[in-house]
């Protein structure tokens, strides 16, 4: 029996409408507020357009320096988290290792673990290695949090490189190093921007493990001064508190834009391998 036109295409359409607007709402919010001199909870068209929530979220010293440990953070744990994972993914991918399926589902099991769970252990082990208010410490754990998932998604990505072009590189003298780095990463390069953005755009949205391994307010990230908005007796600055998110969504969005032509390219390279 067919089925109705309704569910055939009137309800996924009427689904994704709904879906849109639940995203669409607060984002909207957050623009219009950002410009208006006298914001409010509600979304409304601003009867007196102004840009000082910008400037006065720009101008703070406070600001600058949780924009900018918060890159520092980011972009470093991106770093190490793309050059690790790679390395790792690339035995996983090219050779056959004892137990590497039981490797592969441990590496799974491990991107199910809540780092919520694990931030009692964690931060006695931060004291116990005078590691606690640093911020090579956030990096380094938050870059070990990460690596399971970009173990995983590096080796799907490299799986897709043919082994014949490497095979090619050592027959003209190529060691395996230059195989790597000549022939694998460039061909790589969506898989590279995809576990860098991710990882990027989960550390920089990271809120809890900053929060609780950083001790001094000068060391504090962007996702954490956030709060300096929500004052006493219930009092919110919506205006500034709405620049300073339209800012601290920023970093991620121009990331993405800048990444997503090489992401989007995927892997051409048809007729590459031998036939």
């Amino acid at each position: 029996m067919k089925r109705s036109r309704f569910l055939d295409h009137d309800l996924p359409y009427i689904v994704l409408v709904v879906i849109a607007v639940i995203f669409v709402v607060p984002l909207l919010w957050v623009v219009l507020a950002s410009v208006d001199a006298y914001p409010q909870q509600s979304i409304k068209v601003p009867q007196e357009w102004t840009l000082e929530n910008y400037i006065a979220v720009l101008t703070s010293a406070k600001n600058q320096l949780a924009f900018l440990n918060g890159l520092i953070i980011s972009l470093s744990q991106a770093i190490i988290v793309v050059v690790l994972a790679g390395l790792a993914a690339y035995p996983l991918s090219r050779y056959e290792l004892k137990h590497k399926r039981m490797f592969m589902f441990t590496i799974l099991f491990m991107t199910s673990l809540p780092v919520t769970a694990l931030m009692v252990p964690v931060y006695n082990l931060f004291l116990n290695l005078h590691l606690y208010d640093n911020r090579v410490g956030v990096v380094l754990f938050q870059s070990a949090a990460s690596m399971p998932y970009a173990i995983w998604m590096m080796k799907n990505f490299m799986d897709s490189v043919p082994v014949d072009l490497e095979e090619a590189a050592w027959v003209d003298g190529a060691t395996v190093w230059q195989g790597i780095r000549r022939i694998v990463t460039p061909l790589m390069v969506p898989g590279l921007c995809m576990v860098g953005v991710y990882t990027f755009s989960g550390s920089w949205g990271n809120f809890f493990v900053p929060y609780i391994l950083l001790g001094s307010a000068s060391k504090f990230t962007a996702s954490i001064t956030l709060y300096q908005f929500f004052g006493a007796y219930g009092q919110i600055a919506y205006g500034q508190l709405a620049a300073y998110s339209v800012l601290y969504m920023a970093p991620s969005v121009i990331l993405y834009t800048v990444t997503q032509k090489f992401m989007s390219k995927g892997f051409a390279m048809q007729g590459a391998s031998k036939g």
